[in-house]
């Protein structure tokens, strides 16, 4: 993301505004590398969201008072010389490296955002991909981080604009701030609403952004003709609790706490205040301004540009999380790095007399040819990736449904479906809109099959629909139509969840009313699946106890026959990247039963259900051996994601699963 000038002209160099540019990158990078101590470190960014405002704000600010106009073309060419040299030349890298280094399945997600970087939209790129940015994630975006430079970049193509109109319009500091505090409370209101409606679209987009950047733009406007706004005797304190308010949401926020929201609003203000207090004896000024803060400030924009793919690139390369001592080592690493990087590439270009003595158009038309730069590279990488194939050069034996199974230790060249279409290997329902979306609460579901068959209902989120083309398949030949009522990371356990880290009433909702339209019309038989993985709201047990109860309040609610499937192992990682890195080695992309298999919430599948006497299907034993879950059986590539089944492994369980459920049913009528 920019780092703005860390000199406006009518203020004069402020060393507490690097420091602050230090506390930011260095909160970022240390919760990128694990460290547990600052769990709510990705909040640097609203740091510097902050900082890019005010120091923009002021730019604009001095060109408006000494010309009364903003010259936009200089504006945007000194944006480009500052922001897109480091930027271009990271993309550039990270693409060379993730050729090399890369799992090739992950190559088409690094040209797709590769290109949307480049265009300058990477943050949408990511709202579309309905990417949690707090979540963890097994193979997480190598251009992730540039999401904040979209924002910003977008950002400036407006702000100036905005000023430039309302000081031509009207000429009154007054009437600035009133507009500025009227866009700010307007994209406050957006984040907060858009954080329970739609997280990625708060936390990714430049609408529920903008207030960040613009609280800084009214810190610019305040101290616009003053030396300064607080009081002498109060900066201090105004400037020690703005620390305290930045550290606090260091420490005491996580991935668990529903962001950006309204808890924005603490580094934010936070930040604006030691702003605002200005540099002030007694105040915080000596802390940020020290020399090696300064420095870190400094190279801030470079070290947060490296820091990201330098280390993801390495986690990608061996089986399972990286260490802490192995993260902070690659952490420190950056630091010179970072250095290097400012030394060569951004200064340098942002002084290069080349580009500042000659006209705009210069440095824009260098910018596009930049950007189509990256394109070209992206592309050309994906395409040699493109061509490469995803499989050994063995076929393997049709795949047999048994207990215990042996996987197989390689890629075949006849798997199904090839690791290219692993992500699209889902239930029908999922085409036919019957996977119910976020925003539903009602339980009109999807009926499949002869309507005059008796029917069996199958209720649950994803790890109910996943089962959807095994009970059809018995179905079908069984005598039943198939009543579907699935919905997305709606768990059929009463219990609070959250959606991409915000809250998700419509769940609670949408499973009352599917309990009551069973108990309305019975069906035959009830067959219900959870993910036991599902994140559960603040405040909720996540312990066996929790989860059975809440199992026992949907099992109690349900007046009709009722058979539980136990959820499917999760191996943590998505295997088909790691298989296209281990063609020859498919046991390295498994998992051990006991992680696979583990968690509270699958002890209270178990114990729930015996207090109850409802069947509990568990068809484990037909994926997994007694050591191992294995990513391939047979021919069939088990898994579509890290804890899905493919559509394909899931018809091929339709006859175990059929044995487990005949018992359960009355003779269909035909």
């Amino acid at each position: 993301m920019d780092r703005a000038s860390a000199q406006p002209d009518h203020t004069g160099y402020r060393a507490d505004i690097q420091g602050l540019r230090a506390i930011a990158v260095g909160s970022v990078l240390l919760y990128h590398a694990g460290v547990p101590l600052l769990p709510g470190g990705y909040v640097g960014v609203d740091i510097f969201f902050v900082i890019s405002g005010f120091l923009i704000t002021s730019h604009l600010l001095e060109q408006l008072r000494a010309n009364g106009r903003v010259r936009f073309g200089q504006f945007y060419a000194r944006r480009a010389r500052r922001i897109l040299p480091a930027a271009f030349v990271v993309l550039l890298l990270t693409v060379a490296a993730a050729l090399v280094w890369y799992p090739p399945l992950l190559m088409k997600d690094v040209w797709a955002a590769a290109v949307a970087t480049a265009l300058y939209v990477p943050n949408y790129f990511f709202v579309l991909a309905d990417s949690d940015y707090l979540a963890e994630s097994s193979n997480p975006s190598l251009f992730q981080h540039y999401w904040s430079l979209g924002v910003e970049e977008q950002f400036y193509l407006l702000w100036p604009a905005l000023l430039a109109l309302v000081w031509v319009a009207v000429r009154s500091r007054r009437a600035l701030i009133c507009v500025l505090v009227g866009i700010v409370a307007a994209s406050f209101a957006a984040c907060v609403w858009l954080t329970s409606a739609a997280q990625p679209w708060a936390f990714f987009s430049l609408p529920a952004r903008a207030w960040e950047l613009g609280v800084g733009g009214l810190a610019a406007v305040l101290l616009q003709q003053r030396r300064r706004v607080v009081a002498e005797r109060w900066a201090p304190i105004v400037g020690w609790t703005g620390i305290a308010g930045v550290a606090a949401s260091i420490v005491l926020f996580s991935s668990e706490t529903t962001f950006p929201g309204v808890a924005a609003a603490l580094p934010v203000l936070g930040t604006a205040a030691v702003i605002v207090a200005g540099e002030t004896r007694g105040g915080p000024t000596r802390l940020l301004s020290a020399r090696a803060v300064v420095l870190i400030g400094t190279i801030s924009y470079s070290l947060y540009l490296v820091h990201w793919p330098a280390l993801v690139l390495p986690d990608a390369l061996v089986p399972g999380p990286l260490p802490l001592w192995a993260t902070l080592l690659i952490a420190l690493a950056c630091v010179p790095a970072a250095w290097l990087l400012y030394r060569f590439v951004e200064d340098p270009v942002r002084r290069a007399p080349v580009l500042t003595r000659r006209r705009a158009r210069v440095t824009l038309i260098g910018a596009v040819a930049g950007s189509l730069a990256c394109l070209g590279a992206a592309s050309a990488a994906y395409a040699v990736v493109d061509t490469r194939s995803l499989h050994d050069a063995r076929a393997a034996s049709g795949t047999v449904i048994t207990e215990l199974p042996s996987g197989t230790d390689f890629v075949p060249d006849n798997l199904a479906p090839d690791l290219r279409d692993a992500r699209d290997s889902l239930p029908e329902v999922y085409d036919d809109g019957c996977m119910r979306g976020i925003a539903a609460t009602d339980a009109r579901g999807c009926r499949y099959g002869d309507p005059d068959s008796p029917r069996i209902v199958l209720f649950g989120d994803s790890h109910a629909a996943q089962w959807f083309p095994a009970l059809q398949r018995f179905a079908e030949a069984a005598g039943y139509s198939i009543e579907v009522q699935t919905k997305s990371s709606c768990p059929a356990a009463d219990i609070e969840t959250l959606r991409r880290g915000a809250p998700y009433p419509q769940c609670a909702k949408w499973r009352d009313a599917v309990i009551d339209r069973i108990n309305a019309d019975p069906p035959a038989l009830v067959v219900m699946a959870t993910y036991t993985g599902a994140e559960v709201a603040p405040g909720t047990a996540n312990d066996q106890k929790a989860w059975d109860a809440a199992y026992g309040l949907t099992l109690d609610a349900l007046h009709a026959p009722t058979a539980v499937i136990a959820d499917t192992p999760d191996l943590r990682e998505d295997p088909a990247p790691c298989l296209s890195a281990h063609l020859s080695d498919a046991g390295a992309c498994g998992q051990p039963r006991a992680i696979a298999l583990s968690g509270e919430a699958r002890k209270a599948e178990v114990s729930a259900t015996a207090a109850r006497g409802v069947p509990l299907l568990d068809l484990d034993g037909y994926l997994c051996d007694a050591e191992q879950c294995p990513p391939i059986l047979g021919n069939t590539l088990v898994y579509r994601d890290s804890h899905h089944l493919t559509a394909a492994i899931s018809a091929d369980l339709s006859g175990v699963l059929g044995d487990a459920l005949r018992p359960l049913l009355p003779a269909a009528g035909r």
